[in-house]
């Protein structure tokens, strides 16, 4: 089968590798549909290797050259052993989407539900073959069924709103609060549709690039400012009666932006850092102790992505404006990745891999 194979920084190719063999106890094989391209997908393209290892991991017995993409929808071809019945739509034929976190089952985080951050995890398309290929193997576990009103195209949006998801649930936003989204990337907007749907009733957003303004005034933003010309702490300030946002989201993936963002939040405020960067930041702590924020971490989902398809479904959220692209499988290098460097002015693009 044609796949985007990762074989280096700056080394993506279009070719042939084999189809998944047949899947194991508690796996499954799924036809992928559509799948969208991460920033993390295109770090690895652009600086690679920063969470490929270059060897085969022990969870998956897979390691580079790896085929990509870890955002998708599709259907259920094949079920491992003990796999079939197990849990709702469990079945061959089912359209689904999948969370693609590995994880051993075993260790103490994953006893503790908490397999997100499985001491061995990792995840479909960094520690195994991705879903920029026809067929991907998958952990059943991670399988999540779609209802009929929830088309291939706008599942493979899932994942990623499943991050944010999982970055307004740390910051237990709750119905009438105020929030500054800071950065508005694909996470930034996941993180600000999220925070619209639990209700926050104030929402911020601080973002550079003017056209990535438009489109989160465009989803809800109360407003959108310019970071380097805006005073963005002070104007939240202002606009909350003096008060500052209930929680802050750092979505840039920048170390350095860390600080202002704690100095964003209101005195008993939450600081949620999502974006995934490089790097440290300097903080001063008494900025966190003497009006007593709090400093979480977030880190992709925790049975975060059935909660998005019952939103999508009933209609509470709606990220199709998110789509910037869509291209075929085998033009995904030039379309996709070499797209996403060159132009900042996408969001999502999506690959049509059940289509070619």
């Amino acid at each position: 089968m044609k796949a985007i194979v990762w074989h280096g920084a700056h080394d993506l190719r279009f070719e042939d590798v084999a189809e998944p063999a047949e899947p194991g106890p508690g796996e499954a094989i799924v036809e992928v549909a559509w799948c969208g391209v991460c920033g993390t997908d295109l770090h690895e393209y652009t600086e690679g290797p920063v969470l490929i290892r270059p060897t085969a991991h022990a969870l998956t017995g897979e390691g580079p050259p790896l085929v990509l993409g870890h955002e998708f929808s599709g259907r259920v071809v094949a079920l491992g052993p003990g796999v079939a019945g197990s849990g709702p739509g469990l079945a061959v034929g089912q359209r689904v989407v999948v969370d693609p976190c590995w994880r051993c089952g075993t260790c103490y985080w994953c006893q503790r539900g908490e397999y997100h951050i499985c001491r061995v995890g990792g995840s479909v398309g960094l520690i195994s073959n991705g879903a920029l290929a026809r067929y991907v193997r998958v952990q059943a576990a991670g399988i999540v069924p779609l209802p009929d009103a929830v088309d291939d195209r706008v599942a493979a949006l899932v994942e990623p709103l499943a991050v944010g998801m999982h970055a307004v649930s740390k910051g237990g936003v709750q119905a009438g609060d105020t929030v500054l989204v800071m950065g508005f990337g694909p996470i930034g907007a996941a993180v600000l549709l999220a925070a619209r749907a639990a209700g926050a009733t104030g929402r911020f957003v601080a973002e550079p690039q003017p056209h990535r303004r438009t489109l989160a005034e465009a989803l809800g933003a109360t407003a959108a400012f310019d970071p380097n010309a805006t005073d963005v702490r002070r104007e939240v300030f202002l606009r909350t009666s003096r008060v500052g946002p209930d929680v802050v989201f750092d979505c840039t993936g920048v170390p350095g932006q860390l600080p202002a963002a704690i100095d964003a939040a209101r005195r008993g405020g939450r600081v949620v850092a999502v974006g995934v960067g490089h790097g440290g930041a300097t903080v001063e702590t008494n900025k966190i102790v003497l009006y007593e924020r709090q400093l979480i971490g977030s880190l992709g989902y925790q049975h975060d992505l059935p909660r998005v398809v019952r939103l999508l479904e009933a209609g509470a959220l709606d990220p199709r404006p998110l789509i910037t692209a869509e291209v075929p499988l085998a033009s995904a290098v030039e379309g996709a990745f070499d797209a996403l460097v060159r132009d900042r002015s996408h969001t999502k693009v999506l690959v049509d891999v059940g289509g070619g």
